[in-house]
């Protein structure tokens, strides 16, 4: 429930700070008094539309904090966790607006969006008055309100989990058979496809071994001439060889005779012999090395282009060549499996969809029923709140081929404001003081059921008095027994039953005499039994108004 409301410059309101009991609390005051400033207050920090004019004149910027103590389990503190937000121990909802229309949002003191702590708020608390009654214009409301009335609701929510389960099956067999339609048409270029692949037979990283491969047999046979030459003039016909070594055997024989003189030219002669078989050795292995059949040259050439051809054919690297050739088989095999495939699919979505409209039947059947008793229980209502001639009605349609997630029904609360007249949609039938007393009607049926933890209702008395005020305060205090109700109220027979009675007046600010700001305060009894008083007599609070007020408080207890 809301337990503390913090209020800074805000319209009207220059410092305010409120806590709130359970039960019923009731908030009087003159016309003018500020009220309504209160309820937007409480609205901005629910995440309401935000707007430079609340900040209080004089002031830079306005600030509103809500204090909610709710279970652990609670819807609101579930979205938070979801959302990231820390929800130890109370919530704290705070909403700073500037003057110039900026606003800023904090939950827990950690910064948020206003779509979740609009989100979050419609959890806590629910603002209804006689032009701003949400619930009765949303029929997806008018269906959770039905649910929640019978008990339906985790039923409601396993009919949704089968609607999806039956629209994912769905999806997965329209996708596969997309793909074998697809497969279908390209059936004969595929099976051609993989035929030529898998003669091709292409492996990853073949396409640089054959280009280091034939740019190596290239660059082979243009030095192969070359090399052959220094081959011819090492070990041909004129080879030097023989000369050197005819020359050399004669000069050591010679330096026998001589030593002193041919030594130094025979061990010359020696080295240039070792050095030319040393050259001849390199230039047979530099001939062994080049030496290479012309046709490995074309074969890899033209198995390199064949690569090659084939990758700009089917738009892929070479390397990929081998992993397209896989996924082309897959897709062919895919093709072949596709219609047993494609038949087990079918079967699993006709199996989701019994599963899912028997659930939606079965809820349905449930919600009619339950419909035709949530009628009855308004219409219980109906007569004390000067309805009686009134007819409240639960229309469900049934219609299997608009089931959605919510089921097959469509739930539309519909009335008859007079006899002979046409139902009709609520919040077009109704004038902006029944539809109050119908929501009101409506709340207390559901009692503690689907419904936010404080309801606030503005001014849903105006316009009635005597018996049917009497009424509504009878039926806000047995809802309050249930959830935390807050009611601005004109009406005493309302503000006689209340557990505590807020107060709001008009007077000095602490800026100076000039200046006007809204307070509010608890009254005691004495107080409670004076400001009853006035309410029931006006400006002028007579003898006779002060003992009927008295007399009320009285009944009420």
């Amino acid at each position: 429930m809301l337990i503390q409301l913090s209020i800074r410059d805000i319209v009207l309101i220059e410092r305010l700070d409120l806590e709130f009991d359970a039960g019923l609390s009731v908030l009087t005051g003159e016309t003018g008094a500020g009220k309504s400033i209160l309820l937007d207050s409480l609205s901005l920090a629910l995440g309401g539309r935000g707007d430079g004019s609340l900040v209080r004149h004089g002031a830079d910027k306005g600030q509103v904090t809500a204090v909610f103590d709710v279970g652990v389990d609670h819807p609101a503190r579930l979205l938070l966790r979801a959302n990231g937000i820390d929800d130890d121990g109370d919530l704290v909802f705070r909403r700073v607006q500037s003057g110039d229309g900026r606003t800023r949002v904090f939950i827990n003191d950690q910064p948020a969006s206003v779509a979740l702590m609009r989100e979050a708020g419609q959890h806590l608390v629910e603002i209804h008055g006689q032009h701003d009654d949400r619930a009765l214009v949303d029929t997806d409301a008018h269906r959770a309100l039905l649910d929640a009335f019978g008990g339906l609701s985790e039923r409601a929510g396993d009919v949704s989990a089968l609607f999806e389960a039956w629209r994912a099956a769905r999806a997965a067999l329209k996708a596969h058979r997309s793909k074998v339609e697809t497969a279908r048409r390209e059936a004969d270029w595929l099976r051609d496809s993989v035929d030529e692949l898998e003669k091709l037979s292409p492996m990853e990283g073949e396409e640089e071994e054959l280009a280091e491969r034939r740019a190596h047999m290239m660059k082979a046979e243009k030095m192969a001439s070359d090399i052959s030459e220094a081959d011819d003039v090492l070990s041909g016909q004129g080879s030097p060889v023989p000369v050197i070594s005819g020359l050399l055997r004669r000069l050591e024989r010679k330096a026998e005779q001589a030593p002193e003189l041919l030594n130094d030219t025979v061990a010359a002669l020696d080295a240039a012999l070792n050095a030319l078989s040393d050259a001849q050795a390199a230039v047979e292995a530099a001939l062994r090395a080049a030496d290479f059949n012309p046709r490995d040259l074309e074969e890899s050439e033209e198995r390199l282009f064949a690569l090659r051809g084939a990758a700009r054919k089917y738009n892929v690297p070479v390397d990929s060549l081998a992993e397209l050739a896989s996924r082309m088989v897959t897709d062919l095999a895919d093709l072949d499996a596709g219609e047993e495939r494609l038949h087990a699919l079918e079967t699993q979505v006709a199996e989701a969809q019994a599963a899912f409209l028997h659930a939606a039947k079965m809820l349905s059947e449930r919600r009619h029923s339950t419909g035709a008793a949530l009628a009855e229980a308004v219409m219980n209502e109906l007569p004390a709140l000067k309805l009686e001639r009134a007819e409240f009605l639960v229309e469900i349609t049934s219609d299997v081929e608009s089931a959605g997630p919510t089921g097959i029904d469509t739930v539309a609360f519909h009335v008859r404001t007079n006899p002979g007249s046409r139902p009709g949609p609520i919040m077009k039938v109704a004038s902006g003081g029944e539809l109050s007393r119908f929501l009101l009607a409506l709340k207390v049926a559901l009692a503690d059921r689907g419904s936010a933890p404080t309801l606030v209702f503005d001014e849903i008395d105006t316009g009635v008095g005597g018996a049917v005020a009497d009424a509504i305060g009878k039926r806000l205090k047995r809802l309050a027994a249930g959830v935390q109700v807050l009611s601005v109220t004109h009406a005493p027979q309302v503000a006689a039953r209340a557990a505590t009675h807020l107060l709001i007046a008009k007077g000095p600010s602490a800026a100076g005499a000039t200046s006007v700001s809204t307070r509010v305060s608890t009254m005691n009894p004495g107080e409670r039994c004076e400001e009853i008083a006035r309410m029931l007599a006006g400006e002028h609070v007579t003898a006779e108004a002060r003992a009927a007020a008295a007399r009320l408080l009285e009944g009420a207890e």
